[in-house]
């Protein structure tokens, strides 16, 4: 499977025709794609004036939607190689679990929660934004646009938890839903992922993905906002 300077360098070289050139840029896509691969591929789209479904696009388009791709993954790979110094330390010291995590993936590190509703701005800078508020105190709106108009998820049932007879699906059994359906919560932020329903008593229903699943919608700019980002404060639903 070729990786990504191998399809970056399909895309450049010119004796590639259209079509593949076209084709290793969305392939990069399967490499890297910081709002994931569909709302990625337009934002790209709408930057450097490439219509979607053209096969024939202009090879310097892509060249430069390429280039702004490859400034976004540089900027998050410094961030990964110094979370993953900062691990290694903690753990000399005997800290197993980080305060906070990333929690994404290559395909999706500040995923939108609607393909068509995307940050304003370069890749490169979004990421810029979202790295200092991860690696600052958390906040009460949006690290990428400063909105504080948050649109929570509605929970759903954890898979393998059975219902309890008065509780709300999706809400951790013993503890305060973490959740609130509905309503848009101003500046209204969540326990830190450490400090998230199950956090020092085995495995939840956040493990896995936690940092990010299930986190807020910005309402100003579509990013599901990470837990890490917000700060440790009650609820929405909290009285």
């Amino acid at each position: 499977m070729a990786g990504f300077q191998s399809l970056a360098h399909q895309v450049r070289d010119a004796r590639n025709d259209r079509a593949l050139r076209r084709h290793s840029l969305r392939r990069c896509l399967e490499r890297f794609a910081p709002y994931g691969h569909r709302a990625t591929w337009w934002h790209l789209c709408d930057r450097h004036g490439i219509a979607p479904e053209d096969r024939g696009a202009d090879p310097l388009r892509l060249v430069a939607a390429l280039e702004e791709l490859e400034e976004a993954r540089a900027v998050w790979l410094e961030y990964e190689r110094h979370f993953a110094e900062r691990r290694r330390r903690e753990k000399h010291h005997g800290l197993r679990r980080p305060e906070w995590a990333w929690g994404g993936s290559g395909d999706a590190v500040v995923r939108c929660a609607d393909p068509g509703v995307r940050p304003e701005g370069t890749l490169g800078e979004v990421l810029r934004r979202l790295v200092r508020a991860l690696e600052t105190e958390p906040g009460t709106g949006c690290p990428v646009c400063g909105d504080e108009e948050l649109r929570w998820p509605t929970p759903g049932p954890v898979p393998g938890q059975r219902p309890v007879p008065g509780q709300r699906p999706g809400a951790v059994p013993g503890t305060e839903d973490p959740v609130v359906g509905g309503p848009v919560v101003r500046g209204a932020g969540v326990r830190g992922a450490g400090a998230g329903p199950g956090a020092g008593a085995g495995p939840g229903p956040w493990e896995g993905a936690w940092a990010w699943d299930g986190g807020p919608v910005c309402a100003g700019c579509g990013i599901v906002v990470p837990r890490p980002a917000l700060a440790d404060m009650p609820s929405a639903g909290a009285a």
